[in-house]
């Protein structure tokens, strides 16, 4: 019925390698534009590095923005982990410090990484961490409970539509699990 000639083949497979080579160079393309769209999100508690990063002099005194804080514990982590305050209202440009608290409920060392995210996401933009117990991992002895501060700064540029934002850490487990035994 359909008769195929040895040049429609070959321009098939041409078609075919081409496409698979592109498709397997989109994909290394994506890890820089995923990480540009975090960026100007805030997606993934990815927070852009702005213009404000040595406005330490510049306060917008006229206003003030609520900043709510959430914690969770990923799975059946046995922690406690809160904040010590549910929320503050915040100067835009002015230094901020908050606590929050972490406690191993079991007798057994372990670790723990916190993942942030900030809400609405094109807020994040606006948001700058200049110190968080989200940059590095957090090892508790059993039974240890700790406080861990969050240093931040709101940039005064913040859009007036924006009167809270919501910064939240997911707390996961990643205390190493020992090797099997052969």
């Amino acid at each position: 019925m359909f008769k195929r000639t040895g040049h429609s083949s070959k321009k098939t497979i041409f078609w075919l390698v081409f496409a698979v080579c592109a498709m397997f160079a989109f994909s290394f393309a994506l890890v820089p534009f995923y990480r540009i769209f975090c960026e100007i999100t805030g997606l993934n508690g990815k927070v852009f590095e702005s213009k404000f990063s040595n406005m330490l002099g510049e306060k917008d005194v006229s206003r003030r923005i609520k900043v709510q804080f959430l914690t969770t514990l990923n799975g059946e982590m046995p922690w406690e982990f809160k904040p010590h305050q549910s929320s503050i209202a915040v100067v835009p440009g002015e230094v901020t410090r908050v606590l929050f608290s972490a406690k191993n409920l079991t007798e057994n060392p372990m670790v723990a990484q916190a993942v942030p995210s900030i809400s609405p996401g094109l807020a994040a933009q606006y948001f700058k961490k200049l110190e968080c117990f989200c940059f590095r991992q957090q090892k508790l002895k059993g039974g240890e409970l700790i406080e861990m501060p969050v240093v931040f700064q709101l940039d005064p540029a913040l859009p007036a539509e924006y009167p809270s934002i919501t910064l939240a850490y997911t707390l996961f487990d990643i205390t190493p699990k020992p090797a099997a035994k052969k």
